[in-house]
């Protein structure tokens, strides 16, 4: 009955006059805190302090808690501190739930399970505020220690568990903060290879993953040594079942360190063709021309052939046919081609574009065009066209007819 009989004098103490310019000395510091957030906002916005709106971030409910709580002790004596006792738990436990939620999203951008794990965290950090305010807290508490089970030998309470849960939570939510901060600064670094960053940033989360996991551990009350056990498990399993994962993590870490793939190359693998758009620790993502990707595991990536179309050199060749008359002037007609698929904007100027009388077909002098592209992720389909085009326009402008097909046909 404490716990009601606290809110019960917390109730008339909010109807009292004081109570309003309690009210307004809150809301004023929320306000000064909404304002400097958006001013601060403008300078860096889209981290973990500012969200992407600037007041869904974690600075504003910190922010207006120190600012409440300095003005709780400004006024102390003077105001009664009833609307101080709500509005400080509930700016602190807003603080915890928009630090949770904004790392998750930070860490996992494109996890479905950052949704439910917010509501989660959301519901259970208001169901302790209420507990707090209604001082039912303790008595949850107690009866919490009270159940008990035997693990291995040892007395395990739930409110241990429960503690332990929550200290794990707090450490792994500090560690991927870190381990998403570093990451950004490292992807966002000038003057490395992309690849490079890649691979630095994945080594860097995994080892802080690591790091994390233990510390998790330690403040959950579960000892280290008792992981031995768990740690020949896991390398048994590895050895069978998961053997295939393993090759995929070490096989990413290979490709970004050899760099024989990177991120922008054009490759072929498995007659699937594309521009690789990202190589993660299990698998590498290759976009086609079409908008289509392939998620290829990295392991097939080292052990199978693949075809890397900007591994040494950037540029491809790349050719298309055309058929003239019989009788036509060659010697006239090849410069005007060059000249005209070197005007195309693609088509490199070195090596030079080259026209070649490639077969004396049955219907007339097929000439075979060689040019060259340097941005082959681009598409090839657009620049064939761009030539065709150019070399049609000067074949027509030449006088140069395109001979039919031509068939001879007798009557017995």
């Amino acid at each position: 009955m404490a716990g009601i009989q606290s809110l019960n004098d917390l109730l008339p103490a909010l109807m009292q006059p004081a109570a309003l310019a309690e009210l307004g000395v809150v809301l004023g510091c929320l306000g000064l805190a909404y304002g400097l957030v958006r001013l601060a906002h403008r300078n860096a916005p889209g981290s973990v302090w500012f969200g992407t709106r600037g007041i869904d971030g974690v600075l504003f409910p910190l922010l207006g808690l120190g600012l409440v709580l300095a003005a709780r002790w400004a006024f102390k004596g003077q105001l009664p501190a009833a609307v101080f006792k709500l509005a400080v738990p509930i700016l602190a436990s807003l603080a915890i739930i928009r630090t949770t939620v904004r790392v998750l999203h930070v860490a996992f951008p494109e996890s479905r399970l950052v949704r439910v794990l917010e509501r989660t965290v959301s519901w259970l950090v208001w169901a302790g505020l209420v507990l707090w305010l209604t001082d039912l807290l303790p008595l949850v508490l107690a009866e919490m220690a009270v159940i008990k089970w035997h693990i291995a030998g040892a007395e395990v309470s739930l409110r241990s568990l429960v503690e332990g849960g929550l200290s794990a939570l707090a450490v792994l939510v500090i560690v991927l903060w870190i381990s998403a901060s570093i990451e950004a600064r490292l992807l966002a670094a000038e003057g490395v290879n992309l690849s490079v960053r890649k691979m630095a940033a994945n080594a860097t989360r995994a080892l802080l993953l690591l790091v994390g996991l233990l510390l998790a551990l330690s403040a959950a009350g579960i000892p280290l040594g008792a992981l031995s056990v768990l740690g020949g498990a896991i390398g048994v399993g590895i050895g069978l079942g998961l053997q295939k994962l393993a090759a995929n993590y070490v096989s990413g870490f290979v490709i970004l360190a050899e760099r024989s793939l990177r991120i922008g190359d054009v490759v072929k693998v498995d007659s699937f063709e594309g521009r690789i758009t990202d190589i993660t620790t299990r698998y590498t993502v290759i976009r086609a021309n079409n908008g289509r990707e392939s998620i290829v595991p990295n392991e097939l990536m080292i052990t199978q052939r693949v075809e890397n179309c900007s591994f040494a050199d950037p540029k491809v060749a790349m050719t298309t046919v055309v058929q003239v008359a019989y009788g036509s002037d060659l010697g006239a007609l090849i410069p005007r081609l060059v000249e005209a698929v070197k005007a195309v904007p693609r088509v490199l100027p070195e090596p030079a574009p080259a026209v070649q009388l490639s077969q004396f077909a049955a219907d007339g002098l097929e000439l075979t065009i060689v040019f060259w592209i340097g941005d082959l992720h681009n598409g090839q389909g657009n620049v064939r066209s761009d030539v065709n085009l150019a070399v049609l326009a000067a074949i027509e402008a030449a006088g140069v007819q395109i001979p039919y097909p031509q068939r001879v046909v007798r009557q017995g």
